[in-house]
């Protein structure tokens, strides 16, 4: 192990004190009855640990090419955390998505549950959610001062969503978790119950604390301006983008998908079918609609199992302990489809997460599929699974902390697609579901960068749409409808989501853009000598890193 090996060593063993959440995330024994220190002096502990890394970092030098890749990487990583965190960014975050308040929710997920010590730690973090709380609450409003606050109508959507996670009548989610463990049986009910009627109040006194106190200082305009979306881009993709250049092709791309979208739409109405008719079509056929969430869980798990057995030791290499994908339905509703990684041990698997919305109690098979392999096998679950395991090739910090989302959900869309060329997705309903996830994300681009940038609508765009206009969220609203095949409940949700998270949703498509632009200049590198098995192996090695560092560690290959 090298020098900078043992620093990022030292990193995750300072970090995990620090992170007691983000410890149970990655799987780190010893924290799980604990919360972060989420006041501002917690938050400027994380800055200074991140400043003396980068520091030593600086002055190490690498010891091998590998190890340089490992170097850039953490130090573009630190870097962007701390430009967020003294642009008043990681202090302020609050929307419908992310926040130290779904962080504090979102702990409990993972959690151990077998066992009397996994009862009491749960037992112990349900009866702190209300320190936690009132810290995020103290460091707010201590950021609000100092200028940094969410949009005043991202708050309001956020205190929806404390009304609805402790509604009996919705998702309730604090005591049906301890209604779950004490249905098994364990001596610490009544610690159960307390903590779980304790983090329930607190919570709802939070949604009255976001409305009262916290609205009243939120920003009247959602979009985000230039220079905060331009830091917000780079720390999401891990690259300095030309964003007016990324703009024009989102429009260009999304015309390319919905061009094809109307050939396969024709293979399953008839020529001349337009792409809702097919649509329609797929929606109304008993064949491909599952009705019940436990029913589409299942079914989710079968084409997962499916998926990993057949591209195991075919297209990839599967490692033996990636080889399990658990498919959960969420404590949740807001809409959500997410993937959590293994713990480190993997005594815990990775998950595939569906947050279904109340409403929604039919599920359409077409339009899942490519679903299943973006947050499965070949998607997130490989590429997550497989970094972690590597212990021989990457240090404690990239297999367990190195986290880009433009490589991370660019490789997942990538997947998607591979699925098609690998003939996964030869049915005309499933082809149509992946081109409308990769149209979704293509309008994220234009919708993104348009709304936060306040952006002209070009007056020649393919779509015809309010030419010369300018972006706003009604704008994105009508947009989105126009262009993407989602219940609205589902489509309301990604809306705020862009609007509170600005410069994530495009790191998918960019994300992707980046990963065959990788293959293709490593094709005309290697030309008969190039194999799709020995790239993606490459690719997947590195860990999550940029796309800048991943761009020129891939033109090595």
């Amino acid at each position: 192990m090298g020098h900078i090996d043992d620093l990022a060593e030292r990193y995750v063993e300072e970090w995990a004190p620090l992170n007691p959440i983000g410890a149970t995330h990655l799987g780190i024994d010893g924290y799980d009855d604990q919360f972060d220190d989420l006041t501002p002096d917690g938050y400027a502990a994380q800055a200074d640990l991140d400043r003396r890394t980068l520091a030593a970092l600086h002055a190490t030098p690498a010891g091998s090419p590998d190890e340089e890749v490992g170097r850039e990487a953490m130090i573009e990583r630190l870097e962007l955390n701390l430009a967020r965190y003294e642009a008043g960014e990681s202090t302020s975050q609050l929307n419908v998505i992310t926040s130290a308040l779904h962080e504090v929710r979102g702990a409990f997920d993972l959690m151990p549950t077998e066992g009397e010590r996994a009862i009491a730690n749960i037992a112990a973090r349900l009866n702190k959610v209300p320190q936690a709380l009132e810290q995020i609450r103290t460091t707010l409003l201590d950021a609000a001062a100092r200028g940094h606050v969410s949009p005043r109508e991202q708050i309001a959507e956020v205190a929806k969503q404390c009304d609805i996670w402790t509604d009996p009548a919705q998702d309730d989610v604090y005591r049906t978790l301890v209604r779950s463990l004490t249905a098994r049986g364990t001596g610490l009910t009544a610690d159960l119950e307390r903590g779980a009627a304790a983090a329930t109040r607190a919570t709802a006194e939070f949604g009255q604390f976001l409305r009262r106190e916290l609205a009243p200082h939120g920003r009247e305009k959602q979009a985000a301006g230039l220079e905060r979306y331009a830091l917000a881009s780079r720390y999401f993709v891990g690259a300095e983008l030309d964003l007016l250049e990324t703009y024009a092709w989102g429009f260009d791309e999304l015309a390319r998908l919905e061009d094809e979208m109307r050939l396969v739409a024709s293979r399953i109405v008839g020529p001349g079918a337009s792409i809702d008719e097919a649509v329609a079509a797929l929606d109304a056929d008993p064949a491909r609609t599952i009705h019940g969430k436990e029913a589409f869980r299942d079914w989710m798990q079968a084409l997962a199992d499916k998926a990993v057995e057949e591209l195991n030791g075919t297209h990839f290499d599967i490692p033996e302990q990636v080889l399990r994908l658990e498919c959960c339905l969420a404590p949740t509703s807001d809409g959500g489809i997410y993937y959590t990684g293994p713990s480190e041990d993997f005594s815990r698997p990775g998950r595939m997460w569906w947050a279904v919305p109340g409403t929604i109690t039919d599920f359409s098979t077409w339009h899942e599929v490519t679903t299943v392999y973006h947050e499965g096998v070949p998607g997130h679950h490989l590429q997550v699974g497989q970094t972690t395991v590597r212990a021989d090739l990457l240090n404690r910090w990239r297999r367990l902390m190195g986290w880009t989302s433009g490589y991370g959900e660019g490789w997942a869309l990538y997947a998607e697609r591979l699925m098609d060329e690998l003939g996964y997705l030869d049915d005309p309903g499933d082809k149509l579901g992946m081109l409308d996830g990769q149209a979704l994300r293509a309008a994220r681009v234009i919708v993104d960068i348009g709304m936060h940038l306040e952006l002209e609508i070009p007056a020649d765009n393919p779509f015809g749409f309010a030419p010369g206009e300018r972006w706003t969220p009604a704008h994105g609203w009508e947009f989105l409808r126009g262009h993407c095949r989602l219940p609205d409940e589902n489509l309301r949700f990604e809306l705020y989501r862009y609007l509170g998270w600005p410069g994530q949703a495009p790191s998918y498509k960019v994300g992707e853009r980046f990963w065959l632009q990788a293959r293709e200049d490593a094709r005309a590198r290697k030309g008969a000598d190039f194999d799709l098995r020995a790239f993606h192996q490459a690719g997947l090695n590195l860990g999550s890193i940029g796309l800048d560092p991943f761009r020129r560690a891939m033109a090595r290959y």
